[in-house]
């Protein structure tokens, strides 16, 4: 981008090409049918006349069990050393893995990645794609003397313009423009922070939205679009900042440090050449439509069934007095005075047609009355069997959410090797020990050239506590030996866990003789009154599943 020089008009032409696109495309339309229809808004311009507008949203069920199944386990990221060809020693590599699996589980907790996870899945299902953007904000106190740690918000897809919308890769994009509105207020002390001119700084306005185009925008106060443009220099590789508004500079060209753009983005379902993905429900708005009204219908049929119209002779009867049914007067006699005008019956297919429309809607989601647990449990091992097959059209949506929060683990490294400094953090001791603090220098992660895999799976603590009450039965039976057990230990158990099995390998070559791990262990524990065994730091909750059977309630 050495040809480009960030200027407010420069980045609001660009800004202006990325919602022509969009528009192109009808994004912003998309998104708000899509909004309505999921939280109820489904007769939304529709003139009913005082006709029932009834909404049976069976769509919202769907996304929302769609949604719960992909996101559906606490989600963390787990660092591991991977061999190095710097010459970095496995022990260095081993003690920053627990360094960065120590701050992953602190910025999860800080930005409580749970609910963010639900609403990026969320609305990569309503919106078609869902998206984070994260910075590093150097004011939040820490309890040390470095400050600032690293934020992550959710942003809507159409705040989002990619320089290539033709490309869905975040990080090959020439540019990303981030769009917000903001109040005039908030937007004036932001230019005064970054230093921009007290003439400048009044000179900021409100202005109109030119991408969604919702009276929401309008609560509040007055308010004015400001943009975020990023780019990465060709030079240095490193991601830089500009921001403004469309007349105004906020803040001037700022070199991030970091290599990664910190955005990450999920399409729901891909979409060849287009960097916007397709939303779940879109296409199938039209179902719920033909069931509203059907049902709309079907309201009005049984109004008539029970105030049907009727007709009289305004000649004998000057005025009716009854208005429910909203009667008919005429000139002459209609059997004397009066008669009922008999309404047509319900066709009794109507309400076959609303379930098969309901019914075929959520099997072609994957959502069926076994997914969505309603069926008689009377063969639960066959219910289980078909929940798990109508799972897997999920799972490649899940794993496009599990890259995503790799994507985003590999951002926060970036973070933290730039702005963290050095801070006070806790590596494990050799022996497997309490563990040890030290100050660390963060710089680390960007100045040693070690490499580090990221893991992203389930954290359920529950799993934990059944795995490993699985492998301390197994050896207490003489099902497995020592070496066996500590091999399938869930990561993070035990520090220098290859180490320990070699040496416990290499003492049974020299003493043939040894017990074979857990024989000795589990006839010392047969006999009664023998003491049970916790795992895993979970002593008396152990206890109680060893002696139930169960796991307890909490």
């Amino acid at each position: 981008m050495m040809d480009f020089t960030p200027t407010p008009d420069s980045v609001a032409a660009r800004y202006q090409r990325g919602v022509s696109f969009n528009n192109g495309i009808d994004l912003y339309d998309t998104v708000s049918t899509n909004e309505d229809f999921f939280v109820g808004k489904q007769w939304e311009g529709v003139k009913s006349n005082g006709l029932p507008t009834p909404v049976f949203n069976f769509l919202k069920r769907v996304v929302l069990f769609s949604v719960a199944n992909v996101s559906t386990d606490n989600l963390k990221l787990h660092a591991n050393p991977m061999p190095s060809s710097s010459g970095v020693d496995k022990q260095t590599l081993e003690t920053l893995s627990s360094i960065l699996n120590d701050q992953f589980l602190a910025l999860f907790e800080s930005n409580k990645m749970g609910a963010v996870i639900r609403e990026f899945c969320r609305n990569a299902a309503v919106d078609g794609d869902g998206c984070t953007f994260s910075w590093f904000d150097p004011d939040e106190e820490t309890g040390q003397d470095a400050k600032g740690i690293v934020r992550t918000e959710v942003l809507k897809n159409t705040q989002v313009l990619f320089g290539n919308p033709n490309n869905r890769d975040v990080q090959s994009q020439p540019y990303l423009i981030i769009e917000r509105r903001m109040m005039v207020s908030e937007a004036r002390k932001r230019a005064r922070r970054y230093g921009a001119d007290e003439a400048d700084t009044e000179s900021i306005i409100a202005d109109e939205s030119e991408g969604e185009n919702s009276h929401m925008d309008e609560l509040g106060g007055d308010k004015v679009t400001v943009l975020v443009y990023l780019w990465k220099d060709d030079e240095t590789g490193h991601v830089h900042s500009y921001e403004c508004t469309k007349s105004v500079e906020l803040r001037a060209d700022t070199d991030l440090g970091i290599s990664l753009y910190p955005v990450t983005w999920m399409p729901w379902d891909f979409v060849h050449d287009c960097y916007h993905g397709q939303a779940m429900i879109t296409g199938l708005i039209p179902n719920q439509i033909f069931v509203n009204k059907l049902f709309a219908m079907s309201m009005i049929s049984l109004m008539t069934l029970a105030y049907p119209k009727i007709i009289y002779d305004k000649t004998k009867v000057a005025k009716w007095s009854n208005r429910v049914g909203a009667q008919i007067a005429v000139n002459g006699s209609v059997d004397n005075v009066a008669k009922i005008i008999d309404p047509a019956s319900i066709s009794p297919q109507i309400s076959q047609f609303i379930e098969l429309a309901i019914s075929y809607t959520q099997k072609f989601l994957g959502a069926t009355d076994v997914a969505l647990g309603d069926t008689r449990p009377d063969n639960t091992s066959a219910i289980i069997a078909l929940q798990r097959a109508a799972a897997t059209p999920m799972e490649l949506t899940k794993q496009a959410l599990l890259q995503s929060i790799e994507d985003l683990g590999r951002i926060y490294i970036a973070f933290m090797g730039e702005y963290y400094g050095t801070r006070y953090v806790e590596i494990p001791t050799p022996f497997g020990g309490q563990k040890e603090i030290i100050s660390f220098d963060f710089s680390a992660l960007r100045n040693i050239p070690c490499s580090v895999k990221l893991d992203v799976g389930a954290s359920s603590y529950w799993s934990e506590i059944a795995e490993m009450q699985t492998l301390d039965n197994l050896l207490m039976q003489n099902k497995i030996s020592t070496v066996e057990y500590i091999k399938r230990l869930p990561a993070g158990q035990i520090t220098d866990k290859d180490a320990l099995i070699a040496a416990l390998e290499g003492q049974q070559m020299l003493d043939p003789t040894m017990p074979q791990g857990g024989d000795g262990m589990a006839d010392e524990l047969s006999g009664e009154g023998a003491p049970l065994r916790g795992g895993a730091g979970y002593g008396e909750l152990q206890r109680k599943i060893n002696e139930t059977g169960e796991v307890p309630r909490m």
